[in-house]
């Protein structure tokens, strides 16, 4: 009798406990419902806005880039004598500093929430460009047009491919390809606009108006940026004790077994050498083609031409990540960016002598297409990737640290490529070019070898499928 009660008792007893689990549970649920599609919406828009007003002008700058070689051919311009590479570095910089802060950027996000970090990235991008227009000498313009364009993207961009996954589930590779397909957009919009204002104002308003713009929709759309309230709940964990006075100095570090791991090595090495290869060829696509015989205002037509096969490449080759997998689509538009060097830029710079100068042209027309199809797949891919390779608890830092060291190589990679061009007359002949392409092509090949490393290490000690 006493067993029976004691089991009785038992039952009793655990029949409240099961009630108060499911009564946690359910409280979970209503907390934490599904995110809606609208909600999703929402937050592809405004990333999809902020990455059109702050990604898109910095990868313009070509267009800056052929209009102060120009004036450096010229007496008494702020650019007077000055080098290809050393105007490239303002760009770099830029492109540079928008990866490098990664890691405090992160911390900033976790600490204060994404949206004043994004909101703030928008004043600050804004500023630098008013103060740009002021610039008199070649390293105000860095300092504005290089640094400080540099952070105040960074503060945008940076929480913003971070926060937009965590929305997402089964469509993240198409929704990531969504959102960062506003700097394709942006860059079929702005350059043409930009080489109008300047032509009709000067490329002094210009940077006026554009920073003006920068710092009234970007704030809008980060106000929309928030994390998603599950994963918002684990950051809380991760801050959790860490003083909102000091703790913005401090760069969340990798997990040491991770950092050390070949997933993290493999994806480190391809980051670092893609955009040290990348934005080379972004930046001379004006230049270069001026080399070839273009007008200034048909030159810039390359960069408009490049991003609108970007626009649409990037929400095709999202939705195809989701449905073949991540990581081989990452290794395949890698290599075919390498393949795009190869095959069209680089005979191009020795066609117009070899063959005819149509050769040459119909070879840069194509790997401008091919190229803004398959060279900036990787910059919405890798991020989409983490959460599987990494998990969860380990996203936001291993993001941060490997933006940190895609800065890095993008801030070695052009300045040091430039260094091959032959001074001021890299305008006049293609040919001044082939050491260029050649460097870019290697780099991305190397890239898509260690995208390959990334896949295989991705499938270790799990049952092989293709779809990864």
């Amino acid at each position: 009798m006493a067993d029976g009660e004691k089991n009785h008792g038992g039952q009793v007893g655990a029949e409240p406990k099961a009630t108060a689990q499911s009564i946690s549970v359910q409280s979970n649920t209503r907390t934490h419902p599904k995110p809606t599609k609208l909600r999703q919406i929402f937050v592809v828009a405004a990333g999809f806005i902020t990455m059109f007003m702050t990604c898109a002008i910095i990868f313009s700058y070509g267009v800056y880039q052929a209009i102060y070689e120009e004036m450096a051919k010229q007496p008494n311009t702020p650019f007077s004598g000055a080098s290809s590479s050393i105007i490239s570095l303002i760009g770099t910089l830029s492109i540079a500093l928008m990866s490098m802060g990664g890691p405090f950027i992160m911390t900033w996000a976790k600490l204060y929430g994404p949206q004043p970090v994004i909101m703030t990235g928008g004043l600050v991008f804004g500023i630098g460009c008013i103060l740009a227009s002021l610039s008199q000498y070649v390293w105000e313009f860095a300092l504005t047009q290089g640094l400080l364009i540099g952070l105040g993207t960074c503060m945008a961009y940076v929480p913003t491919m971070s926060v937009a996954p965590t929305w997402f589930d089964k469509r993240r590779g198409l929704a990531m390809g969504v959102v960062i397909s506003g700097s394709a957009c942006g860059g079929m919009i702005w350059p043409p606009v930009l080489r109008a204002i300047t032509s009709a104002i000067g490329f002094r308003n210009a940077l006026r108006i554009s920073g003006c713009l920068v710092a009234l929709f970007v704030p809008l759309a980060g106000y929309t940026l928030r994390w998603e309230p599950r994963f918002g709940e684990k950051v809380a964990g991760q801050t959790a004790g860490l003083s909102k006075k000091i703790g913005w100095i401090q760069a969340p570090f990798v997990d040491w077994k991770v950092a050390r791991s070949k997933k993290f090595v493999s994806q480190a090495l391809g980051c670092f050498l893609q955009s040290t290869g990348y934005s080379t060829p972004l930046f001379f696509y004006a230049a270069y083609a001026r080399s070839l015989g273009y007008t200034v205002s048909m030159a810039d037509n390359f960069i408009t031409i490049s991003n609108a096969a970007n626009f649409v490449s990037r929400i095709v080759i999202g939705y195809a990540a989701d449905k073949f997998g991540r990581l081989n689509v990452l290794f395949l538009t890698t290599i075919m960016s390498s393949v795009a060097v190869f095959a069209f830029w680089l005979p191009s710079t020795f066609a117009g002598g070899a063959v005819s100068s149509t050769a040459a042209d119909v070879l840069f027309i194509l790997f401008a297409v091919v190229y803004g199809c398959f060279g900036s797949a990787y910059i919405s891919l890798f991020p989409a990737s983490l959460i599987e390779l990494f998990g969860v608890q380990h996203f936001t830092s291993v993001n941060g640290a490997l933006y940190l060291i895609r800065g890095m190589g993008a801030l070695l990679g052009t300045p040091l490529t430039s260094l091959l061009l032959p001074g001021q007359s890299a305008l006049s002949d293609p040919s001044n070019y082939l050491r260029v392409s050649y460097t870019a092509g290697i780099l991305l090949f190397a890239a898509s070898l260690a995208t390959l490393w990334v896949r295989i290490e991705g499938s270790a000690g799990k049952k092989w499928t293709w779809n990864l």
